[in-house]
C-alpha cells in the first residue's frame, strides 16, 4: 500500500476548536465550589481556557428582605471577595484561581465556614501573597472593581440567579449545580452538553429540586 493510499484511508481526526469559558464565583458558596471543581476537571479533558472572576452574594442581595441569620451571613460575605479583588488588582488575574482554591478547600471540604477571615489569612500565606491583603476585608477601597466584575455576570445572565455563573463564548447560565463534581470522561460529557445548550439561542432554563447537599471529596 502506497503512502498516498494510506493518507486517503486513514481515519479523519475530529478537530475541536479551543473554547473560552468565564466562571464567576463567590468563595463562600459551597455550590459554586462544587461547580468550580468540575470546571477544573474539564480543563484536563477538554481544550478549554477558563477565565476566573469574582461575583458577590453580598452585592446580589443588597436591598432584599432577608431573614436575620442570612442577612448577617451576607454582611460577613464582603470580606473574602474584597480580599480576592484586592489581590487580583495588585498581583494580576493569575493569582485569583490559586487564592480561591486555597480559601475554598478550607471553607468547604475543610468545614471551616465559621472562620472565614482566619481561612483567608491562611490562604494568602499558602499562595505566597502579602499578609496585609487581609486588611482589604474591612475596606470598601476596591468595591467599585468588585461590583464591576459582579455586574459583568449579571449583564450576561440576569439578576434572578446566584453563583456560580458560567459563560461559554459569551453565552451565560447560572450553574450548573451538581454534587458530587464529576471527574474524567463524565466531566467532559457534561461540559459537551453545556456547550450544546449554549448553542441554542432560545434555551433558558433547566432545573429540578435539590435533594442532596454538597458532597466534598
Amino acid at each position: 500500500m502506497s503512502a498516498a493510499t494510506e493518507t486517503l484511508t486513514a481515519p479523519e481526526e475530529t478537530v475541536r476548536e479551543r473554547v473560552t469559558a468565564d466562571f464567576w464565583f463567590d468563595p463562600i458558596c459551597p455550590w459554586a465550589w462544587m461547580t468550580s471543581r468540575w470546571m477544573t476537571e474539564v480543563e484536563k479533558v477538554r481544550d478549554v481556557e477558563v477565565r476566573w472572576h469574582v461575583m458577590s452574594l453580598a452585592v446580589l442581595n443588597e436591598g432584599r428582605d432577608l431573614p436575620e441569620g442570612y442577612r448577617r451571613s451576607m454582611d460577613e460575605a464582603w470580606g473574602p471577595v474584597r480580599v480576592l479583588t484586592a489581590a487580583q488588582l495588585a498581583h494580576g488575574d493569575e493569582v485569583l484561581k490559586p487564592l480561591y482554591d486555597a480559601i475554598g478547600r478550607r471553607l468547604h471540604p475543610g468545614g471551616r465556614s465559621d472562620e472565614r477571615m482566619a481561612v483567608v489569612a491562611e490562604a494568602l500565606a499558602e499562595v505566597g501573597l502579602p499578609a496585609e491583603l487581609v486588611e482589604a476585608a474591612s475596606s470598601d477601597a476596591h468595591d467599585d472593581a468588585l461590583r464591576a466584575s459582579h455586574q459583568k455576570a449579571i449583564e450576561l445572565v440576569g439578576d434572578e440567579v446566584g453563583t456560580p455563573v458560567v459563560a461559554i463564548d459569551g453565552v451565560a447560565f447560572f450553574g450548573p449545580v451538581m454534587t458530587p463534581a464529576p471527574k474524567g470522561d463524565e466531566a467532559g460529557r457534561l461540559w459537551d452538553g453545556l456547550v450544546l445548550m449554549t448553542g441554542v439561542p432560545g434555551f433558558y432554563e433547566l432545573k429540578r429540586t435539590r435533594t442532596q447537599g454538597p458532597v466534598f471529596d
